[in-house]
C-alpha cells in the first residue's frame, strides 16, 4: 500500500520471508476486496488514499499484524484492529531511528521562510513575465517572536533551526520542561498565542486533541500570523481556520497536512487556496526525502520480519 519503488532492498528484504502483493495507489474497493489472504500489511500515510478502518478490517480474516513506516498512525482505526487482535507496528518509539530523521523539521523551516520571504508567489509572477518586487516585500526573521507547539523530537529541530536566524523562540509544551536557556517556555497559552508572529506545529495527532487548533485558538492570535503545521491535518479545524483567514487578510498559513487526507479531493481547503495567496500546501512531503525513507522503510521492515520469525 505504500510506494516503494526506489528502494529495492526493502524489496529484496521482504521476499526473503514474504510473498509480495504490491498495490500502487490503490482504492478503498481494491484492499477491502483483496485483503482476506494478507498475513501483513506494509504501509504509510504519505500518499495514501484508504483508511484502514472497520470496514476494511472487518474482511481481513487472516491478518495478523499492520506494518507503517512512520510515527503516526492516524490512518489506521487502531480501536478496530486491538479488537481483530492485529499488530500495529510503527515507528513512534524508535527513538534510535527517527532521531535522525530531521525531514520534516527541514520542511517546516522552508514553509516558515517561504512564507516570509513569498517565494512561490515571486516566482509566479516571474512566470507571467512580471519583474517587480513591491507585491513581495517580507519580513526578515530576527525580528520576529516564533512561537512552537510541541517540544518533542521535530519541534526541538524546529527550534535548533530558527535559533540560527536569531529569532525569540517561545515555547508552548504543558508536558515537557524545557531546559534551553535560549528558549522562552510559556505555559499559559493565550499569552504565547498572543504574542507569537509565527506558530508552527509539531505535535502528535491522536483521538484526543482531534480539532484542537480551532477558533478558540485562532481569535488569541495576530490578525497577521503565520501558522506552519507539518504534524497532522486533523489537529486543525480547516472550518475555522477559513474563517479566521477570511477576516485576517494579512495571516497566513503553511501546511503540509490537510484533513483526511485520503479524501483529499473533496478537501474545503485545498479549494479555498485555490482562490487566494494566504495559503502553501505541500503534499505531504515532510519525511519524503532519501535518507529519511531509507531509515523509515528499512527499521520498519526489519521490525516486520522480526514479528513474522517471532510467531512463526
Amino acid at each position: 500500500m505504500t510506494s516503494i519503488d526506489d528502494l529495492p532492498f526493502i524489496q529484496k528484504e521482504l521476499s526473503k520471508y514474504f510473498n509480495i502483493t504490491y498495490i500502487k495507489n490503490p482504492s478503498h474497493n481494491t484492499i477491502k476486496d483483496n485483503i482476506d489472504g494478507f498475513f501483513a500489511i506494509f504501509t504509510n500515510p504519505n500518499n495514501t488514499r484508504v483508511f484502514l478502518g472497520k470496514e476494511i478490517l472487518e474482511k481481513a480474516k487472516n491478518l495478523k499484524v499492520i506494518c507503517t513506516a512512520s510515527t503516526g498512525t492516524n490512518h489506521i482505526d487502531l480501536n478496530v484492529a486491538k479488537s481483530k487482535k492485529i499488530k500495529i507496528i510503527c515507528l513512534k518509539e524508535e527513538r534510535s531511528i527517527i532521531n535522525k530523521i530531521s525531514s520534516t523539521a527541514e520542511l517546516a523551516l522552508g514553509l516558515t521562510i517561504n512564507s516570509l520571504r513569498n517565494i512561490n508567489l515571486s516566482y509566479l509572477s516571474v512566470l507571467n513575465n512580471k519583474w517587480d518586487y513591491a507585491p513581495y516585500i517580507g519580513r526578515q526573521m530576527n525580528h520576529l517572536k516564533i512561537g512552537v507547539v510541541g517540544y518533542g523530537r521535530l519541534g526541538k529541530f524546529y527550534c535548533k533551526y530558527i535559533s540560527s536566524f536569531g529569532s525569540k523562540i517561545f515555547v508552548y509544551d504543558p508536558f515537557k520542561k524545557i531546559k534551553n536557556s535560549k528558549y522562552h517556555q510559556i505555559n499559559n497559552l493565550s499569552k504565547f498565542l498572543s504574542i507569537c508572529d509565527i506558530v508552527s506545529i509539531h505535535i502528535h495527532y491522536n483521538e484526543n486533541n482531534n480539532k484542537i487548533i480551532n477558533s478558540e485558538w485562532f481569535r488569541k492570535m495576530k490578525s497577521n500570523v503565520i501558522i506552519i503545521n507539518t504534524s497532522r491535518g486533523e489537529l486543525i479545524d480547516e472550518k475555522d481556520l477559513i474563517n479566521f483567514l477570511k477576516k485576517n487578510k494579512n495571516s497566513k498559513y503553511a501546511a503540509d497536512v490537510v484533513d483526511n487526507e485520503s479524501n483529499y479531493t473533496h478537501n474545503n481547503l485545498i479549494e479555498f487556496s485555490k482562490k487566494n495567496n494566504q495559503i502553501i500546501l505541500t503534499p505531504h512531503i515532510g519525511g519524503m526525502t532519501k535518507e529519511a525513507r531509507e531509515y523509515a522503510y528499512s527499521h520498519a521492515s526489519k521490525k516486520l520480519i522480526e514479528y513474522y520469525k517471532l510467531v512463526n
